[in-house]
């Protein structure tokens, strides 16, 4: 191994794989310390069951392959049939305060018919009628980076959507959850939300295990029906509000919380920030992470007493120079966005993620267990 004085190339591209699939890096570069030609894997083309921030030090360690976008997905067979009950209109809008569980079919029909038209288009003005705030940041950064680097966006549609809404309250904007699974492919939750522009994806994550996590029953009442918990809800191991910002500070100070279950999207994610963190530092390098919720915790009442719970975040990994030698460049999507270049004082890239969680009752030994994730570069920079 070389001497942390050496000049050599860090590459940095955010998000392992789950564990024990990590792939072997390519050889130490030339000692000229450019940065290696780190290829990207598939730029927003399948969601993935992931969700740090990848890097390594080219020196034969292992490299997490990086997160993909559960708005698309490279099995185009998988997208291109959708089952909707007989009985829906596809145009169907939310006349009544009330919306009834044939608008909430039709609406997220119209949303995938939409979505997959502006991907294969790379229609960033379309997506405005389609997605709103952080979600529609993120698609339209995904657009950008596929026309970057030349690539396409697969499009079609998620078969088989499976819905469910609280009852409207008066003040508030109406929302619904749609959640497909196609076995061997990917498990998405989407969440619409009603604006003044429309209605309008507003989250969404996905869980591509081969065997996915467990989906807790949704509790209905008897007209079928969810209940919407806020923010500050008790009765649960913790609050809403509370497993998001706990979830949000496990990532950022790179330490693992014992509220939560091991997984891809929690102790994967710790212990590849302790291992990033690491060989920075043995290079001359420092790490900053910062992971800031963004948008509102939406929560639906599931049948055991616990929630599932919808929420986001912006994540910036910063790392910085402390001494002359080793130079960093990005991977993947941030690659793609900073031409692939080598920096020698500074790197950053910033992520829009979000999360689905479920989080059981209050009094359960059970840990919270993260069940998907969607996460999408919006940014690099380096000098």
């Amino acid at each position: 191994m070389r001497s942390p004085s050496e000049s050599r190339a860090l590459v940095a591209n955010p998000t392992p794989r789950p564990s024990g699939t990590a792939a072997p890096l390519s050889p130490t570069p030339a000692p000229s310390g450019t940065a290696p030609d780190a290829k990207s894997t598939p730029a927003s083309s399948t969601p993935n069951a992931t969700g740090a921030t990848e890097s390594s030090a080219a020196d034969g360690r292992s490299t997490p392959q990086p997160s993909l976008n559960p708005r698309t997905v490279a099995t185009a067979e998988a997208r291109m049939r959708v089952t909707v009950p007989p009985s829906v209109e596809s145009s169907a809008e939310a006349a009544a305060p009330q919306l009834s569980i044939k608008q909430m079919y039709g609406i997220h029909s119209g949303y995938q018919r939409g979505l997959s038209k502006a991907q294969a288009a790379l229609d960033q003005v379309a997506m405005g009628k389609l997605e709103h705030g952080l979600a529609l940041e993120m698609s339209r950064a995904s657009f950008k980076t596929a026309r970057l680097e030349g690539t396409e966006v697969p499009s079609g549609m998620w078969p088989n959507p499976k819905v469910w809404a609280p009852r409207h309250v008066d003040g508030t904007p109406d929302w619904f959850v749609a959640i497909c699974y196609e076995p061997g492919i990917a498990r998405i939750y989407d969440l619409m939300s009603s604006t003044p522009a429309g209605w309008r994806l507003v989250a969404s994550a996905a869980d591509t295990r081969a065997t996915p996590a467990r989906l807790p029953e949704i509790a209905t009442d008897a007209d079928g029906y969810a209940t919407s918990l806020p923010e500050d809800a008790p009765g649960l191991l913790a609050t809403p509000r509370q497993v998001a910002a706990a979830h949000l500070a496990s990532m950022a100070d790179a330490e693992p919380d014992p509220m939560f279950a091991d997984g891809p999207w929690t102790s994967d994610v710790v212990r590849f920030w302790q291992q990033e963190r690491a060989q920075l530092e043995e290079a001359g390098w420092t790490l900053r992470l910062s992971y800031r919720q963004e948008g509102p915790v939406r929560a639906l009442r599931t049948g055991d007493g616990g929630a599932l719970v919808w929420y986001a975040a912006r994540s910036v990994d910063t790392r910085k120079a402390q001494r002359v030698g080793a130079k960093v460049s990005l991977k993947g999507s941030a690659a793609v966005r900073t031409a692939k270049k080598a920096f020698a004082h500074s790197a950053n890239a910033t992520y829009g993620r979000m999360y689905v969680a479920h989080v059981p009752p209050a009094g359960s030994t059970d840990p919270v267990r993260v069940l998907g994730e969607w996460s999408d570069v919006l940014e690099g920079h380096g000098d």
